[in-house]
């Protein structure tokens, strides 16, 4: 099976720019854990992401000033990436080395065209494939 038979198609994204109070907010609206930031001129090429823990760790922790913060100043970048016509085996394998619950997939451009998601995983057949992200992810570093 192909990550693009699975993947959430064309997510929710923000640019560089976007300020981090209102990439939390979308967070919050949308019920996401993490957002790809995407370049400014109207292409979807992925330049990294901003999760829920980066906000936390970056901006939050490190006793920072959140609202004058941009989802730029706090991004994961390079993110590590899929592409959609991977298999989920190889997805899987990659979340789990990496140790990510979410993994953004991209086309043969490098642009942004879907999410794959532990709970992803879960809707499918492969349910092991969960299991093996989710033990490597839960593992302390």
């Amino acid at each position: 099976m192909n990550i693009k038979d699975v993947m959430t198609l064309n997510p929710t994204c923000c640019l560089p720019n976007t300020t981090l109070q209102d990439v939390a907010q979308l967070m919050r609206d949308e019920d996401i854990g993490e957002v790809p930031i995407v370049e400014e001129d109207g292409a979807r090429k992925l330049l990294g992401v901003v999760t829920d823990r980066d906000i936390v760790v970056r901006a939050v922790a490190a006793g920072r000033e959140a609202r004058k913060m941009t989802a730029g100043d706090c991004m994961t970048a390079p993110a590590v990436t899929c592409n959609e016509n991977d298999t989920l085996e190889d997805c899987a394998q990659a979340m789990a080395s990496h140790r990510i619950r979410r993994m953004p997939i991209v086309d043969e451009n490098g642009e942004l065209c879907g999410i794959l998601a532990q709970a992803d995983l879960q809707a499918t057949d492969a349910r092991s494939l969960k299991e093996q992200v989710a033990d490597r992810v839960s593992t302390p570093h």
